[in-house]
């Protein structure tokens, strides 16, 4: 799609990066609002670098032009009516209208909310219902979206009642200025969506005040570098891409190339080439399933030191899901010879409700895991008459700075190290509440506390993530985690991660047992049920109890808005009906 709030320069070959080190003395995140952030990093020369689908440099956007055209949008809002508290629902495409847009929106007092991109599954209908249903929730004054998809944005804008522009409406940028309304540092800065793996998504907001302190912390955390850049295919409409790929570099001054995220899922080698032409430290996160498509995809080619070289990759972010050591191990494999170093692995935690960062590894210490008994995680009994089973539990490291994190067992009690219980952080960052929704906030928050709705353990300041809490497949008293069942059968040939969903169901006598939705690419119909029996006795083996097994068409597991799976809306679409399984011969 095309930029155009600023005039794109014709000739790309004659384009050159912001660069990497700058004269202007670093502040890491050390504002009270901000927008006083963008202001002080347009007095650098660092800024934003957008790439092709090949990886070609096509606009280079320092933050100096990104501040002048944010206070262009401001005084377009203020022009247009817009108020002090009013939300702006923006369609998150990465590029520099949406990020003037998101900036501009901000500067003339307004909440920015980032919203998703349509996916290549769901189709136009689906899609304008998701953006209904976030509109109805974040109640804005406008959406404003790509002109490409002007279509949809409408409709989805209609249906609300609210008002519908386009990039294309803020090109002329003929606003007068005027007096912009004065942020309060515990003014709520934007709306962000979390991405309701679990249940209907709520609009975090987050202040001025949250935002700038957990983006301090990213500085803190990570030990910034004066080479170090940012690499980034992350969508901006979900918390790590827009908070840390986004957010934080205009308030820590830190130059960042970017790829489309649907350009990365086409040609994911593109993020690794883009890494191997920085000529500084680079800085990139995935989830796991981002390094996993590269491990996998390499697999075939030439050998990787030919065209890669990822010596420089000085940490290599790891979050947004549980962090699967096998797949980070087969990256290592795969790219070590290209000089990868899997120290530079940074495994974090965090969430939308605490803005982003609740806890990162101290850089250098790389992945480190724990194995650690199946039974100890679920909470059940040890079954004497069966091996003992372990899981290898990631350490996602310790608390980032201004956070506070605890354990606590079933009746709100601190639980000491190795002991599996809900995680609880409080600290600045936390959210401010959900937007309109004070009973879902105070079923979370208690006492300035945020119920994360995970569980894991803490073991010498460390924090280890054991799974979801609401995910929990409990059957007979006995505790399953899906992610088990779920990477049990990943192991098994012609599966990649998140082909599979795993979840209870009730059967007809009453009792509860485990299903589990397995994307088929199989068309013969011997070989199907061959594949249906062969998961079946995987998961036996799991969880010692048989369970419903169900083949459906690829694709049809529904995924959050920032690429997870998301289970309890499998097991509702698959009770439902609306996801067929495939009909298997008697």
């Amino acid at each position: 799609m095309t930029d155009t709030l600023s005039q794109v320069p014709k000739a790309a070959a004659t384009l050159v990066a912001t660069p990497n080190e700058d004269s202007l003395p670093r502040r890491f995140a050390e504002f009270s609002t901000f927008g006083e952030a963008l202001d002080y990093a347009a007095r650098g020369k660092r800024g934003f670098n957008f790439h092709d689908p090949r990886g070609t440099l096509t606009r280079v956007y320092p933050y100096a032009e990104l501040r002048r055209d944010s206070l262009a949008v401001a005084y377009a809002l203020v022009a247009r009516g817009i108020r002090k508290g009013d939300r702006i629902a923006l369609i998150a495409e990465t590029g520099a209208d949406f990020a003037a847009l998101f900036c501009g929106a901000i500067y003339a007092g307004a909440w920015p909310v980032p919203l998703p991109l349509p996916t290549s599954f769901g189709g136009k209908d689906n899609y304008i219902e998701q953006l209904s249903v976030q509109l109805e929730s974040s109640d804005p004054v406008m959406l404003v979206g790509p002109d490409e998809i002007a279509a949809m944005t409408a409709a989805a804008a209609e249906r609300q009642g609210c008002g519908h522009a386009t990039w294309a409406d803020f090109v002329a940028k003929d606003a007068k200025p005027c007096d912009l309304p004065q942020a309060d540092p515990d003014d709520i800065c934007y709306l962000q969506y979390s991405s309701g793996s679990t249940r209907f998504p709520h609009g975090v907001a987050v202040t001025h005040r949250s935002l700038l302190s957990n983006l301090a912390s990213h500085s803190h955390g990570m030990k910034l570098e004066p080479t170090d850049r940012c690499i980034s295919w992350l969508p901006w409409y979900h918390d790590m891409g827009l908070v840390g790929c986004f957010l934080s570099l205009i308030a820590n001054q830190v130059s960042g190339d970017y790829l489309r995220t649907e350009d990365f899922a086409r040609r994911p080698l593109a993020w690794l080439d883009l890494i191997t032409r920085n000529p500084g430290t680079s800085i990139s996160y995935s989830p796991t399933f981002g390094y996993d498509i590269c491990a996998r995809r390499i697999s075939s080619q030439s050998p990787v030191s030919d065209r890669f070289d990822l010596s420089r990759w000085r940490l290599a972010g790891n979050g947004a899901d549980m962090i699967r050591p096998d797949v980070m191990q087969n990256f290592v494999n795969a790219f070590a010879d290209a000089g990868f170093k899997a120290s530079a692995f940074l495994p974090s935690y965090g969430l939308a409700e605490a803005t982003l960062a609740v806890t990162i590894m101290p850089p250098g210490e790389g992945i480190r895991v724990e194995l650690v008994e199946e039974e100890r995680l679920s909470g059940s009994p040890r079954d004497l008459k069966r091996p003992a089973r372990y899981r290898a539990i990631v350490n996602c490291g310790k608390p980032v700075r201004d956070m506070t994190v605890e354990i606590r067992g079933e009746n709100g009690e601190a639980l000491g190290d190795h002991q599996i219980g809900k995680v609880w952080c409080r600290g600045t960052s936390v959210m401010h509440s959900y937007f309109r929704d004070p009973e879902a906030t105070a079923a979370c928050m208690v006492d300035g506390w945020l119920d994360t709705g995970d569980m894991g353990y803490m073991y010498q300041g460390y924090l280890f993530i054991v799974g979801r809490a609401k995910d929990m497949i409990i059957i007979n008293g006995k505790n399953h985690w899906p992610q088990d069942i779920e990477w049990a059968v990943e192991q098994l040939p012609g599966f990649n991660h998140g082909d599979i969903a795993a979840f209870s169901i009730e059967m007809e006598n009453g009792e509860e047992a485990p299903a589990v939705l397995v994307h088929c690419r199989v068309s013969d119909p011997d070989k199907r049920l061959e594949l249906r029996d062969q998961i079946r006795d995987k998961v036996r083996s799991i969880t010692g109890m048989n369970c419903v097994v169900e083949l459906v068409p690829p694709k049809s597991l529904p995924r959050t808005s920032s690429g997870k799976l998301s289970r309890a809306k499998a097991k509702t679409l698959y009770l439902s009906g609306e996801i067929e399984p495939i009909k298997l011969a008697a």
